[in-house]
């Protein structure tokens, strides 16, 4: 037998087991004399007394502070790969004998918890338990050699273990800073949450992660302030987002404008942040594996989850901007959790929040446009308002077996602030609904699902989940035949229902091949997408008497349209040395529409040393196009803002209708990084990321030869017809870094500096020489984290952005920019500070400053008619929040 310290976490999802390195005896002795003495100690301990000094140890869930407790997301699997993970994200010693961890596996851990409560759910079932031999080192042990040994019996194991083991000496254990900054993975916690709360959406706070944007779905600036998520410059479409690993696709129900645009704020802002347990965010081949959507990366915002003794919070929140005409936030949520019988728990969260839209003069300035009730300047930040129910229940069937049933309701409703996707002056009607703070667009989310997880001794773990997302959308109606796509009428809201299918299964295998340690994973996965949107199909299928290629001059065309995949895939983790863990994967989707696409993927982790590590991965990623696209009945009509020029000149109209013979953009995702993990606790690294994507979906005439449709040429009076077809290639490449240096206390303890970095080298069209999205040039995120007392902790943040350039053709024309088209935005900076006080047991409380030198930018134009300046930069704000629990 040899013991091992189990301590690396690789975040590709494989171990690595650390080598020997130069000889210490006085640590082995030391080591050896202190297993010895503990086992000694406790197993002279009576096996009642033995277990009550377990549970004194270890407490009920509701006796431990929160600050004890930290959030883990750690995968079922073989045990020893599993403690691997977790011994690197909480910064401890796990020591063990290589007998007690062959064969037996792990259901991991999800959620909030301290050490002692992570290892008795991590060992549940394994017939082991871990004793805390001293600070931050835990020895494994069978349960059998306490409660059912002799003395003299248990004292003789001891000793024949110990003369067999060959105790390994002690090497840097990674902090959980490390994992979260690791190349490629990043996890926002939810003590993160409390000490830098977003105002309303997650996307605030995961936007200071590497390799994360908030952009618009395209460089044409329609929309511009509902800024989504964007990794590592691929565009929010090509990032998937998931609530505890189950895909959000509401975002979907959104019609699709020419160059991507939609009128939506994204799918991050369906969980209120107080009942967040953590988020993941995943970028680069490790995202691979998650199918269509990802071939930017996943963020995976995981919930609180239930708990074993009775618990509870409740949390208010208020933003007061400085400037009036910036909006102000309210938000009040819930979160309560507990046991209802034995093997019975649950979890249910709520939340009721209104941020209000900015005041319509915001932009009159900046853009030149007056505010008079004719024209209405470019629109600020909408505002929302957010209702949040979600109920979990869980049912612990047996040691091996576990059932939860989830359902949820979520509504957001905008408030106007006269947002519209390319007129330059917005009409009379949306002055009126803009000044009254209208709700002219509102989302319901309605979710249901059922998660099966279980163990089946040597064949390994496993977890099924099925799940129902239905979205309804209501709006007023968009002019989609008129120049601007301006709100037409308010006499009725117009709908559209969009119904998501998932199933998707998995089988965690721990295996030894050829003296090689594997953890394989097996999945199947099936999805479903059913979308009615009949105002999409309703334009005109003729100009004047000029007929639309392939659509009928009569009657009603369908709004319906559906879609399903299915997929297999396989991953395998295989430690091949001590220093070498290789991670082969592939997946295969077979799509209705589309045929069957391979996305195999190679990631790898490589210890040179004990502190540092080379990682590289490569991965085929892939989209595929969405139901607007693919649907030859939709179409819509516009006077010209939407239509590439003909002669250098604005023509005056064209169409854009879906195309059903579009391909899946691809894209073959490539990193390779160098980490350093310090004994003291200093943590760098360094990635390069380069994205080959190719048949990237824009929109383009659809016969270059002629007259797209017939009897109609391309100039005055046109009909030109643009499809959406596959562009060659674009290229998007980049680096991404971190570096953490501790300033005072054991690892930065009391006071540390937390930095990321995100530098753009490429991020464009090829065929076009366009970029893909507008994104600064640089990102570096810094967090001074200063950790008062027990009871009052302060953080001073600073957000550095580099210039972001404007395009060099209009968006819309195609023609060169000139004038206020070709502004860039200047490099500039965000600070911000926070406070955190634990007034008593129960309570806390937290305060702080937005943009606390208060560098605001300003929106020139409803597209790209100011360049780059297609967003608002909010200025300085105040917050506070309380909360409650018990």
């Amino acid at each position: 037998m040899r013991s091992e310290y189990l301590h690396r976490r690789d975040v590709t999802g494989g171990f690595i087991k650390p080598s020997v390195p130069h000889n210490r005896a006085p640590i082995a002795l030391a080591a050896h004399l202190l297993v010895a003495g503990g086992i000694l100690v406790m197993s002279a301990m009576p096996a009642d007394a033995s277990a009550q000094g377990r549970q004194d140890r270890r407490g009920s869930r509701g006796d431990h502070n929160v600050d004890d407790r930290k959030a883990y997301s750690i995968n079922g699997g073989a045990l020893s790969t599993v403690l691997t993970q977790f011994g690197s994200s909480a910064g401890v010693f796990i020591v063990s004998t290589s007998d007690l961890t062959a064969g037996k596996v792990s259901p991991g851990l999800r959620g909030r918890f301290s050490v002692a409560e992570a290892m008795d759910e991590l060992l549940s079932g394994t017939g082991l338990e871990a004793v805390e031999d001293s600070p931050r080192q835990y020895r494994l042990r069978s349960i059998a050699t306490v409660t059912g040994a002799t003395v003299p019996a248990a004292a003789a194991a001891a000793a024949s273990q110990l003369s067999d083991a060959k105790v390994l000496p002690t090497v840097t254990v990674t902090a959980e800073e490390a994992l979260r900054q690791a190349p490629g993975v990043s996890l926002i916690t939810a003590q993160d949450i409390e000490k830098r709360p977003p105002v309303n959406d997650m996307s605030e706070l995961i936007r200071t992660q590497p390799g994360v944007n908030l952009t618009g779905a395209s460089s044409s600036g329609s929309y511009g302030n509902n800024r989504q998520i964007d990794l590592r410059g691929m565009g929010p479409e090509n990032t998937m987002i998931l609530i505890d690993g189950k895909p959000v696709m509401s975002r979907n129900a959104v019609r699709m404008q020419r160059n991507g645009e939609r009128d939506s704020r994204g799918d991050s802002n369906w969980v209120p942040a107080d009942s967040i347990e953590s988020v993941e965010v995943i970028r680069g081949p490790a995202a691979a594996r998650y199918g269509s959507g990802a071939a930017g990366g996943v963020v995976n915002i995981i919930t609180k989850r239930p708990t074993k003794a009775l618990q509870g919070s409740v949390t208010t929140y208020f933003d007061a901007p400085e400037d009036s005409l910036e909006g102000s936030t309210r938000r009040l949520g819930f979160n309560l959790a507990g046991p209802v019988a034995e093997g019975l728990s649950f979890r249910v969260y709520g939340n009721v929040a209104k941020t209000d839209g900015d005041n319509a003069e915001l932009n009159a300035a900046a853009s030149g446009i007056a505010n008079n009730g004719t024209t209405l300047p470019p629109a600020g930040r909408e505002g929302v308002r957010n209702r949040d129910l979600n109920a979990l229940l869980r049912w612990d069937i047996n040691p091996d077996h576990t059932v939860e049933l989830e359902a949820g309701m979520s509504r957001q409703g905008n408030i106007y602030a006269g947002e519209r996707p390319v007129s330059a002056n917005g009409t009379a009607l949306e002055s009126t609904l803009a000044h009254a703070g209208a709700e002219t667009n509102i989302m319901h989310r309605n979710t249901a699902s059922v998660t099966h997880r279980g163990k089946w001794g040597d064949i390994g773990t496993s977890r099924l989940v099925f799940q129902y997302e239905g979205t309804r959308r209501e709006n007023y109606p968009l002019d989609q035949f008129g120049a601007g796509g301006d709100i037409s009428n308010t006499n009725e809201m117009i709908r559209s229902e969009l119904g998501n299918y998932f199933v998707n299964g998995e089988l965690y295998t721990p295996l030894k091949i050829g003296g090689l340690e594997h953890v394989l994973t097996t999945g199947l996965e099936w999805r479903k997408e059913k979308l009615d949107d009949p105002n999409a199909t309703s334009g005109t299928s003729s100009a004047g008497t000029v007929l639309v290629p392939g659509l009928p001059t009569t009657g009603t065309r369908s709004g319906k349209i559906d879609a399903q995949s299915f997929a297999f895939y396989l991953e395998d983790n295989v430690s091949v040395t001590d220093k070498l863990v290789l991670t082969p994967g592939v997946r295969f989707d077979h799509h209705d529409q589309f045929g069957t696409n391979g996305s195999p993927s190679l990631n790898t982790t490589y210890a040179l040393t004990p502190e540092i590590s080379l990682k590289g991965g490569i991965a085929r990623a892939f989209k595929a196009p969405n139901l607007y696209q693919t649907n030859p009945n939709y179409l819509f009509f516009s006077n010209g803002n939407a239509c590439m020029a003909v002669d250098g000149a604005r023509p005056n109209g064209c169409y854009i209708q879906g195309n059903p013979d579009l391909r899946p953009e691809t894209s073959v995702n490539k990193e390779i990084g160098i980490a350093f993990n310090g004994r003291t606790g200093v943590d760098a690294g360094l990635t390069y990321f380069h994205n080959d994507y190719k048949n990237k979906i824009h929109a383009d005439v659809w016969d270059q030869t002629g007259s797209d449709i017939p009897g109609a040429g391309r100039g005055a009076g046109s009909g030109a017809l643009y499809r959406w077809v596959n562009a060659r290639r674009a290229i998007v490449r980049g680096f991404e870094g971190n570096l953490t240096i501790p300033l005072l206390g054991d690892r930065g303890g009391d006071l540390k500096l937390l930095n990321n970095l995100t530098y753009m080298l490429e991020n464009k069209n090829s065929d076009t020489d366009q970029p893909l999205s507008i994104i600064p040039k640089y990102t570096i995120n810094s967090t001074l984290d200063w950790r008062v007392n027990s009871d009052i902790s302060a953080q001073l943040t600073a957000s550095f952005y580099g210039t972001q350039k404007a395009r060099t053709r209009s968006s819309g024309y195609g023609l060169p920019v000139t004038g206020d088209q070709a502004h860039n935005v200047s490099a500039y900076a965000i600070y911000g500070l926070g406070i955190q006080y634990h007034t008593a047991r129960n309570y806390r409380a937290s305060f702080g400053v937005k943009n606390l030198f208060d560098k605001r930018l300003y929106r020139g134009s409803t597209s790209d008619g100011a360049g780059a300046s297609t967003y608002n930069e909010a200025g300085r704000s105040y917050y506070v929040t309380l909360t409650a629990s018990f």
